[in-house]
């Protein structure tokens, strides 16, 4: 086992970096492109990012695919598929031909929910943001593709180079041929009732809207970086690529960083950081700064969405193991259509305004929105596992109002009493009462646990159906930090089982 998925995360990961390579083949080599074929800034930006729609939309039917056939089947017909756009690329002499060359080389980018589905079958839970993480160093191909695409372009042309990725793609449908594992583990539940079983939850929509920030981000700024650096700063096609392959990079080593730490520490509190610096980024970069600072906003985007990538895909097997599938391809849809939008909207406003400062400060925003709801989030899921805590626990536990209204139980209590929750909640306590003890007695009670803030001893109960029983029964005040008595909560243990 442990050779056998050793073998798969290496040749997922590899053949993730081979389809992010061709994904941002267009926007790698789009400076020497418009040498040949001319493209208003208007054009570049939207055919940078066709290839993004459908490396986005697919991904959520691969993902089910994967789930159902296999990431061997998968991989093979996604690198055959591949070479006809790729193909058509390299004979391009329109924006047409690069329209739709570049809509089916969103493939490429669609391979990324094969992994992220295949790869934890293989992992214990407790690593599946590190093995995710490391899967996510297939990023990379983007940074192959946009440093050394126009290097070689430079020697050979940009036709050539494009069509050297035919032997790539033949290569790693080959390898996945070969070394692909056949007797994967498959699962048969339906598209339909995968979806039935997740849609309708809000933690899939947030979690998508945290994917469609970070690796939104991290896909805007690939396909956005080689064209804005050679425009706006006047840098060479070669300076321009080495640079955003130094984005590329960062991003993607601090992916396996972001699964490693989500691994080790609360996911949300990642994230809260996560959000916080790409709010500072869209800050910085709204001033239109030199390119030393915006140097530092763009690093600093590759940093906090990198780490954010890789603590994101350790929420969806904690929330979703049963539909790991369907929903790491709805996740992963919506991170690359966040990547679809940012450069269409940088280039209207640019056009609009001189300057991209409102498109960054939009970036600022949405982060900060995010922020909110990761903190949300946190607290909602630290009042689940309270709630659990007190549901697991063996002792029946009764928590009234400081007026003494019953405003929870366990399932201890109804199991020792008879009541069930819907019986108690809004009533008093005295529904216990056998009427052994005089007021005197449970007058003594309460001074007790109003001067030392609770009370313990033996007491005769009655359950529902009116028998009498011995327990013996701890009640606290909890008090804010002010002093004042904001629940009463009480322990009940049963002396006859006890004994």
């Amino acid at each position: 086992m442990g050779t056998l998925r050793s073998v798969q995360l290496f040749l997922q990961t590899s053949s993730l970096i081979a389809g992010f390579m061709v994904w941002v083949l267009i926007s790698s080599l789009i400076p020497l492109i418009k040498e040949d074929i001319p493209l208003t800034d208007g054009q570049t930006a939207l055919v940078t990012a066709v290839p993004v729609i459908l490396g986005s939309l697919l991904r959520i039917p691969i993902g089910y695919f994967t789930n159902r056939f296999g990431a061997r089947i998968i991989h093979i017909i996604s690198f055959i598929l591949l070479m006809l756009p790729v193909f058509l690329i390299s004979k391009a002499d329109s924006m047409a031909d690069l329209i739709i060359g570049g809509l089916f080389i969103g493939i490429g980018g669609a391979v990324f929910s094969v992994g992220v589905t295949s790869i934890p079958k293989y992992y214990p839970k407790e690593n599946h943001g590190f093995v995710n993480g490391i899967y996510g160093l297939g990023n990379a191909g983007t940074a192959i593709s946009t440093f050394a695409a126009p290097v070689v372009a430079k020697s050979i042309g940009w036709t050539q180079t494009v069509q050297l990725y035919l032997i790539l793609l033949l290569v790693f449908a080959a390898l996945n041929i070969f070394f692909g594992d056949r007797k994967e583990r498959k699962v048969t539940v339906s598209l339909i009732e995968q979806v039935k079983g997740v849609y309708k939850n809000s933690t899939l929509w947030f979690i998508s809207l945290f994917y469609f920030i970070t690796f939104g981000a991290f896909v805007a700024f690939t396909v956005y970086l080689p064209n804005f650096l050679t425009t706006h700063f006047g840098l060479d096609s070669v300076d321009a690529g080495l640079r955003t392959a130094g984005f590329i990079i960062l991003a993607t080593l601090m992916r396996p960083t972001g699964g490693w730490l989500a691994d080790r520490f609360n996911p949300y509190k990642i994230l809260m950081i996560v959000f916080l610096g790409l709010a500072f980024s869209g800050v910085l970069l709204s001033f239109s700064p030199s390119i030393g600072l915006y140097s530092v906003g763009v690093l600093t985007i590759a940093l906090s969405a990198g780490i954010g990538n890789g603590t994101i895909f350790k929420l969806v097997p904690l929330y979703f193991s049963k539909q790991a599938g369907i929903v790491n391809g709805i996740v992963s849809a919506m991170g690359g259509l966040g990547g679809f939008f940012p450069p269409l909207v940088l280039s209207f406003v640019l056009n609009a305004t001189g300057h991209y400062s409102i498109g960054f400060m939009a970036i600022s925003e949405f982060a900060l929105v995010s922020f909110v709801i990761v903190v949300w989030l946190f607290y909602k899921d630290n009042l689940f596992i309270e709630k659990q805590i007190i549901n697991e626990t063996k002792e029946a536990i009764l928590i009234t109002n400081p007026h003494g209204i019953i405003e929870d139980i366990n399932l201890s209590f109804s199991t020792l009493t008879g009541y069930s929750k819907d019986e108690v909640i809004g009533k008093n306590p005295n529904i216990l009462q056998s009427g052994k003890h005089d007021d005197v007695f449970y007058q003594h009670m309460w001074n007790m646990i109003k001067q030392k803030g609770y009370w313990e001893g033996e007491i005769c109960n009655k359950r529902k159906n009116g028998e009498l029983y011995q327990q013996w029964m701890t009640i606290s005040a909890i008090k804010s930090k002010s002093g004042e008595v904001k629940k009463y909560v009480g322990m009940l243990n049963d002396l006859a089982v006890k004994s």
